[in-house]
């Protein structure tokens, strides 16, 4: 298959790489809304103003979108999806549905399939809640995530007057997920399940306790958090916080029998070591399976949810029945 990609951020340098592991995959080339001149890539791919984009329509199988979730996303998939089979990776799960309206009426109308919300939350993540919820239907789901780096809640924290630089780490509750681990059944409210902590590199002028105030106060991002906000330097900034690690826990507790004496409990774990690389990885899973199913003629969006495992990997049904089942 025959793949673009759209935004040359953290995530677009990880599909670049991702596509090396793919032996099924060639990278056509990259567009980017920068001069192409500025853009040096990491395998020497051909970079190409997104303003051209068009121009390369019949070179590329699937095109994935490498873009932020609150302003371009909304607006690049549904556009892409007039032109291109499409992947991305929105994640602001409140507004999914109607994300998913928006694509599937574009791609619907120009005869192309696209898949959204891939990645390991939304993507991952979802497609074991739903295995356990379906699997256990007596019981409760919980979401835990961290030890990692926020990149939403980091970029709030250096909108902050007299930051110069910030890093957010989502951090579980060890004791909510034991208690959740020993089908306790808790009842969590968001303070119980996460800590956030904070570093900061502070302008030498600014008022460290006024910032300190900004982010434990911040609506939706840190009032309903125990948050804990350390200052330091540039120099330990880059040594210490310059990775994108992050990964997390989805836990069904669930009983079942007559008087539902028995008691299961599924978890699914992820540990990453760098969320973007890992999330482009799963991008070229869901490119791979809408590459198939445009191929069978199928049009209009999906979800991870909506696509078998078989069409996600790159060996054919009969190894996957040999290897695999």
């Amino acid at each position: 298959m025959k793949l673009g990609i759209y935004g040359y951020g953290n995530l677009g340098r990880g599909v670049e790489c991702a596509v090396q592991q793919n032996k099924d995959a060639e990278l056509v080339g990259i567009f980017t809304r920068r001069d192409p001149s500025t853009v040096k890539t990491l395998t020497g791919v051909p970079v190409y103003s997104a303003s051209d984009i068009l121009a390369h329509k019949d070179e590329i199988d699937v095109m994935i979108i490498c873009g932020g979730s609150a302003t371009d996303l909304p607006e690049m998939t549904p556009a892409l999806a007039e032109h291109f089979n499409v992947v991305d990776s929105f994640d602001t799960h409140a507004n999914i549905p109607q994300h998913f309206a928006n694509v599937d009426a574009a791609a619907q109308k120009s005869g192309h399939i696209a898949i959204i919300s891939c990645g390991w939350d939304p993507g991952m993540f979802s497609i074991n809640r739903v295995y356990m919820e379906s699997i256990l239907p007596d019981g409760e789901s919980y979401t835990f995530w961290g030890r990692g780096v926020s990149q939403g809640h980091s970029d709030a924290v250096r909108r902050i007057p007299g930051v110069l630089d910030a890093r957010q780490y989502t951090v579980p509750v060890q004791e909510a997920v034991e208690k959740v681990r020993n089908c306790e059944y808790p009842e969590l409210t968001t303070r119980m399940k996460h800590t956030r902590e904070c570093y900061v590199v502070a302008a030498e002028d600014a008022d460290k306790a006024a910032i300190e105030t900004a982010i434990k106060t911040m609506p939706n991002y840190f009032d309903e958090y125990d948050t804990t906000v350390t200052f330091i330097t540039m120099e330990e900034m880059k040594a210490e916080h310059s990775a994108l690690p992050h990964g997390g826990n989805v836990i069904r507790s669930g009983k079942t029998g007559l008087h539902s004496e028995c008691t299961h409990t599924i978890e699914y774990s992820l540990k990453l070591d760098s969320n973007p690389e890992f999330t482009s990885s799963v991008l070229i899973c869901a490119a791979r399976a809408i590459d198939r199913l445009y191929k069978k003629g199928e049009t209009g969006c999906r979800t991870m949810l909506d696509i078998p495992p078989a069409l996600l990997s790159p060996l054919s049904p009969e190894e996957l029945r040999a290897h695999s089942l």
